[in-house]
């Protein structure tokens, strides 16, 4: 949100960007456009002017939790197990994407089908900051060398859908995720 905006427009942007927090952690990332900007006491003309697309109101309703993701995964490189901080970091991404409800798939789904120019902030932020944490464990052995970043942010998005409607997806994610790492073991 551009800081020269008026202070009744940040006002607006905040009350919005709250709601749908609350509204996609309840919904999942079909929350109501509508609901969401009656809920925060707006238009749906002032939705869209803050956030044009529903895919760039999910960015600014995840970009918090990635953020997050990315320090936790500088925290990470310098870990004496390179293997282990990989898929502790992983296993947190896996967590994440479980618990925003569709929200992961959305953005991936969303980033596949946008319009050339168009970034998938989130998505790039997070691969970003996996490479790291991902080649140092390749460079070592310690995973297979032919793994990519986007292997595996489209294994936690296949995973998070083949879970999210289990009675405990959190659980069936986390089993399902340990189980795949047997398949990032490099070959013996």
């Amino acid at each position: 949100m551009p800081e020269r905006q008026r202070s009744d427009a940040r006002r607006n942007y905040a009350r919005i960007l709250a709601v749908a927090e609350e509204e996609v952690a309840a919904q999942g990332a079909g929350a109501s456009l509508e609901a969401i900007a009656r809920t925060a006491g707006v238009g749906s003309a002032t939705v869209r002017r803050h956030f044009p697309t529903r895919h760039a109101l999910l960015e600014a309703v995840s970009r918090s939790r990635v953020d997050a993701l990315a320090d936790r995964a500088r925290e990470l490189a310098d870990e004496d197990d390179s293997r282990g901080a990989l898929l502790e970091w992983l296993g947190e991404v896996v967590a994440y994407c479980v618990s925003t409800r569709g929200l992961a798939a959305a953005l991936a789904y969303d980033c596949a089908a946008a319009a050339p120019g168009q970034q998938d902030t989130c998505s790039a932020a997070l691969e970003q900051a996996a490479e790291p944490l991902l080649h140092r464990a390749a460079r070592e052995g310690a995973v297979a060398a032919d793994t990519t970043v986007t292997d595996l942010i489209t294994l936690i998005v296949g995973i998070t859908l083949a879970t999210e409607n289990h009675p405990d997806p959190a659980g069936a994610a986390d089993r399902l995720f340990r189980m795949s790492v047997v398949g990032l073991s490099p070959s013996v």
